[in-house]
């Protein structure tokens, strides 16, 4: 698709998804394969995965897509600035400034010292969010993948300063948060930081391919973490505060595979994360804090190394597990970042998750019911394999959607607006 302003009628634009699902073993050489209803901040859905619903399309606006900036590569994460600019992380270890939101943005590199980044498989330099005070502090936080002597280390969260004419970044917190599991071949890397409605920052993590991860709450991976952004420790009311494992401390949910969308909820609060299933069910999951999310491939000891054929929510196993709110069955779409759609501007669609996919080469559009579980699924015709692999979904300020394509070469940032 061109540049050009992409527009389609409700009724034609939207067509319904009737299977969509992460990541496999087999994936691991090409990357990775891979509701306007109010969701209530604590509950979970109260019933299994969602089943194939038709779309409701009553008041739902026309949709543009144009392209913002081009000739990046693999955009894993999109930050807002309050002067208009954007702050670009690309995989390979790469900021860039795009001077604004608008269609013909200019790109410039930003130097920062990121030669310590383990870029290999689905790992690199990947998430950022940038802090709640920027405009005072100019702060913001990744997720990497850290290295010594050529040696991958861990996946770990540092906080950087921009400068005030957004030539450079240093850093001001190595690491904010260390320790993240790493496998060597980058797999299952996570990881996405987004910026919770009280400023903590929730970090989804992956469980770097090994089976025991997910369920140890010692380790920070296959979590889902939420930080104080000022000091790294735990941030108020986590549910294992207390514990005297300061990696505990951090863990707000536990059971995940590899999270690599977090969205909020505009009115609600409510927490949602995307993430890859192995070879069937990619899962929208709603958090509830100290929720465990079922993933556990060692199947409590049992079974040596990493056995995928288990179920994503092993129900049978943990009968506490919390349900997905929405499940994709077969075949996989690895699913990827994650953010709901905001504002006056966009009538039935406000309040409806958009979650992007990367194998599936589209933009899922997911409807809520009442109790938070994922009612019905849509996909823009527009962004329905026109621009490759989308990684990176994110709300801008005036309430456009802004997705990345993350094909290698020539990616794009796009915007998205109702019309």
């Amino acid at each position: 698709m061109s540049a050009s302003t992409a527009r389609v009628a409700a009724a034609a634009g939207l067509a319904v998804l009737l299977g969509v699902t992460g990541c496999s073993a087999s994936e691991a050489s090409s990357v990775e394969g891979g509701g306007a209803g109010a969701a209530p901040a604590a509950a979970a859905p109260s019933s299994g995965p969602a089943s194939t619903v038709a779309p409701v399309r009553v008041g739902t606006p026309d949709l543009s897509v144009r392209v913002v900036a081009t000739g990046l590569s693999h955009v894993w994460d999109l930050g807002f600035l309050p002067d208009g600019r954007v702050l670009v992380t690309e995989r390979a270890g790469r900021f860039a400034l795009l001077s604004g939101t608008s269609p013909g943005a200019t790109v410039t590199p930003v130097a920062a010292d990121l030669s310590d980044v383990y870029v290999r498989g689905e790992g690199g330099l990947m998430g950022m969010a940038v802090h709640p005070d920027f405009e005072r502090s100019r702060r913001f936080t990744t997720c990497q993948t850290h290295m010594q002597a050529g040696a991958p280390t861990d996946v770990r969260l540092i906080t950087w300063q921009l400068s005030a004419d957004g030539t450079t970044a240093t850093r001001v917190a190595d690491p904010l948060v260390g320790g993240l599991p790493i496998n060597p071949s980058g797999r299952h890397s996570g990881c996405r930081p987004t910026i919770d409605t009280d400023g903590s920052l929730l970090v989804g993590t992956g469980d770097s391919a090994r089976g025991a991860i997910s369920q140890d709450l010692t380790s920070l991976g296959g979590k889902v973490l939420r930080v104080d952004l000022a000091t790294g420790g735990a941030a108020p009311g986590n549910p294992y505060a207390d514990a005297p494992n300061p990696a505990q401390r951090l863990v707000w949910s536990r059971g995940h595979r590899n999270v690599q969308g977090v969205a909020v909820h505009p009115d609600t609060g409510a927490v949602y994360t995307a993430e890859h299933g192995p070879t069937t069910d990619d899962e929208v999951n709603l958090l509830r804090a100290g929720g465990n999310y079922g993933w556990d491939p060692a199947q409590g000891g049992t079974v040596a190394g990493y056995d995928e054929s288990v179920p994503m929510t092993d129900l049978s196993r943990f009968s506490d597990a919390v349900p997905a709110a929405w499940s994709s069955g077969s075949p996989v779409e690895a699913v990827s970042g994650a953010a709901f759609l905001s504002g006056p501007q966009w009538g039935e669609l406000h309040g409806v998750l958009a979650v992007g996919a990367l194998r599936g080469e589209k933009l899922l559009l997911m409807r809520l019911d009442q109790g938070g579980a994922v009612a019905a699924v849509s996909v823009p015709v527009p962004l329905d394999g026109a621009y490759g692999r989308i990684r990176a979904v994110r709300s801008g300020p005036d309430g456009a959607l802004f997705v990345s394509t993350s094909n290698g070469t020539d990616d794009k940032v796009l915007r998205i607006d109702p019309v």
